[in-house]
């Protein structure tokens, strides 16, 4: 069986990283293999690569947000995903949530890191720019609120978050979610098939 490197690169401020999120456990768990979660910064993708979200880049394209929509309510009925709310507050500035996630994952915590922030985000609507709401959340998901702060204002954390979104538009991506499995690129939610029949194939 050959070796096999899966990657979800993601950032709490998109609803597609959330729907994202809540499929790629099951292709784990199906496929056998571990999906690593990459903290990378939207906001520097984007300045990098001239991007903007779909609600502005499609803005003036007559039809095209109010197909999304039925996309995504697709989406979440293909994958019975019924907690979503659309965040009153968007769109949400992820900086200081994405440096924390660089933190949990050097403290070996990030997966109960991104359940708790993501549930914040897009199942709770809560401004998660508000750092007395990130502490709150994390105490609430029982994490070390006060260290996992700390540590996402070390200048250590801070160049590995900015190192991961240098890497990612270097690579190619220019949006969230990104998949790689080994070194090939998948963009979207809308992708996560061709993301488990790729991680098939590459287990040979």
């Amino acid at each position: 069986m050959t070796d096999v490197k899966a990657e979800f690169l993601f950032d709490f401020a998109s609803p597609n990283a959330y729907f994202a999120h809540c499929v790629v456990p099951g292709i784990a768990a199906r496929t056998g293999v571990a999906i690593d979660y990459v903290p990378v910064l939207l906001g520097g993708i984007f300045k990098a690569t001239n991007n903007q979200a779909p609600m502005v880049a499609f803005a003036n394209v007559k039809g095209k947000l109010d197909y999304q929509m039925l996309e995504i309510t697709r989406f979440q009925k293909r994958h019975a995903i019924t907690k979503f709310r659309f965040n009153p507050h968007f769109p949400v500035n992820s900086l200081a949530m994405m440096r924390g996630a660089v933190a949990a994952r050097a403290s070996g915590v990030l997966a109960p890191y991104v359940d708790a922030m993501m549930r914040a985000m897009w199942e709770d609507g809560k401004k998660m720019d508000d750092p007395a709401l990130i502490r709150e959340v994390l105490a609430g998901a029982g994490l070390d609120a006060d260290a996992l702060m700390q540590a996402a204002q070390s200048p250590e954390i801070k160049k590995a978050l900015a190192d991961n979104t240098d890497a990612a538009v270097a690579r190619g991506v220019f949006g969230i979610p990104t998949f790689f499995v080994n070194n090939e690129m998948w963009f979207g939610k809308d992708t996560l098939r061709d993301v488990e029949e790729a991680i098939v194939a590459a287990k040979g």
